[in-house]
């Protein structure tokens, strides 16, 4: 009974609030159009301007929230909005998809860490193997060999 107490006041202090806004906007609306019968009309078509501006960017209020669960207590229902206690195993399984997504990362990170390696020992085992010494695929005419030699061959 105190969760719907506690709804109601949160949708009657919400309600109150938006009527505040709307007259407020009123009253301005109001006194801005009586002042605008004598101003000149270079400055009307601005305050126009403005106006549809400022409806255009205007904050639009939530609707009304209604009950999300109907409990069943004997002979009599309550109504719920969901925000209650979900207990140790409710914050567990809300907790899972977190921990599987952890999980994931991690295992993507170790998998592409060992490509990583094994590709650089790849390259480092065809180096010492290779009958050219490591100082030739430094010098600045061995890769116009290669090239030469790839033209060659198409």
């Amino acid at each position: 009974m105190n969760t719907q107490n506690k709804l109601r006041q949160e949708l009657s202090q919400d309600y109150q609030q938006a009527l505040a806004h709307d007259r407020f906007g009123m009253s301005v609306a109001a006194r801005l159009s009586d002042a605008s019968d004598a101003l000149p009309n270079d400055i009307t078509e601005r305050l126009r301007v403005t106006r549809s501006q400022a409806l255009a960017k205007r904050k639009v209020f939530a609707a009304p929230r209604t009950a999300a669960v109907v409990l069943a207590n004997g002979s009599s229902a309550t109504l719920s909005n969901g925000d209650d206690d979900f207990g140790l195993w409710g914050r567990i399984t809300a907790a899972l998809p977190l921990i599987a997504l952890l999980v994931g990362l991690v295992s993507i990170h170790f998998i592409q860490n060992e490509r990583r390696a094994n590709e650089i020992a790849e390259i480092d085992a065809a180096l010492l193997i290779d009958d050219l010494p490591p100082s030739a695929y430094t010098d600045p005419g061995f890769v116009q060999f290669l090239k030469a030699k790839r033209d060659m061959q198409q």
